[in-house]
């Protein structure tokens, strides 16, 4: 399926050339585009901003000879330190990357797409090091169940200022969110309830750096919430990168969102965040609007996008094959 995304992401692109504008360039309040030059990232499924040291992206591979995450440069692309985890069992599908309060990094180890049967998943904890150097740190380990059931999911988000983790399943026609502890624990199983749909096929998502905000993005499209205290209001739509988009962050200052895609050499966008100007709509360029799942996806303030009828052309294509290629259970 990882193939098969990729491919169309780059027939989307090709039927987009020349009429989606191009990628807005940062204004000095946040990063820039930047590429990921490291020959070992292959499959970047999850982007964080360091809080520790300016311009320094964190991201890892959803499957990885070991368990890695990487610390790149996006003023260079290249990456300054690679940390490996101990204290954790053979990773599986590590799918997301974010960063909560007290510096601490959480990776989830939550895909399940291969006939989502797994009866558990798991999230990684440990403190974002201080110097950027190749090293290993000690991580906790949590459990993690759904009281629903198995659930497939590439995105996993920690407020800035409770600590809470939240994590958002994967679904064709929209998700929920999902609300773990108020503590996660090492020695028994976290339960995750899920509190609130979210109208979109999402591939990742990111609070803004102040907790208020919320972005998910999908392969076509993202939705961006006022967090409204855990009782999302839907506020517009994000235009995203073509291809196959499978993160997101804010930059540390929380002016920009940083949009990346899987592959060798992926490029990671700049684009300014929503709501700071009280626009529905985030200020982006190349890239669709287009929801991957059901509804409005704007909330009423959205715009049609140059391209979107070949945009639609292209969902309706993978969505075909997806139904068609997915496993009988």
């Amino acid at each position: 399926m990882r193939a098969l995304l990729g491919v169309v992401g780059a027939s989307a692109l090709l039927l987009l050339m020349g009429a989606a504008p191009a990628a807005v360039a940062a204004d000095g309040k946040g990063d820039q585009d930047f590429t990921i030059e490291d020959s070992r990232i292959t499959e970047s499924s999850g982007l964080a901003a360091s809080h520790q040291h300016p311009g320094i992206y964190w991201t890892h591979n959803d499957q990885d000879t070991g368990s890695y995450i990487y610390a790149v440069d996006s003023s260079t692309g290249k990456t300054v330190a690679r940390i490996t985890l101990a204290g954790v069992g053979q990773q599986r599908d590590v799918e997301a990357i974010s960063i909560g309060p007290d510096n601490q990094i959480y990776v989830g180890d939550i895909g399940d797409n291969d006939g989502v049967s797994w009866p558990y998943v798991w999230i990684y904890q440990l403190p974002e090091p201080k110097k950027l150097v190749d090293q290993t740190i000690r991580a906790k380990q949590y459990v993690v169940k759904y009281t629903d059931g198995s659930r497939d999911a590439e995105s996993m988000i920690v407020h800035p200022k409770t600590g809470r983790v939240y994590i958002i399943d994967k679904q064709e026609d929209g998700g929920h969110l999902y609300e773990g502890p108020a503590k996660l624990s090492t020695s028994g199983t976290n339960v995750f309830k899920p509190v609130k749909p979210v109208d979109l096929w999402a591939t990742d998502a990111a609070f803004s750096p102040d907790g208020r905000h919320l972005a998910v993005r999908g392969y076509f499209g993202g939705i961006w919430y006022d967090w409204n205290g855990g009782d999302l209001k839907k506020e517009g739509r994000l235009s995203v990168p073509l291809g196959q988009g499978e993160s997101v962050t804010y930059s540390a200052d929380g002016t920009k969102l940083m949009l990346g895609s899987e592959g060798e050499g992926s490029e990671v966008v700049a684009q300014d965040a929503p709501g700071g100007d009280g626009s529905s709509d985030s200020s982006s360029g190349g890239g669709s609007s287009a929801q991957g799942g059901s509804g409005d996806g704007d909330g009423g303030n959205g715009t049609v996008k140059v391209g979107a009828l070949a945009v639609a052309a292209v969902v309706a294509v993978v969505f075909g094959f997806r139904r068609l290629l997915r496993p009988r259970r």
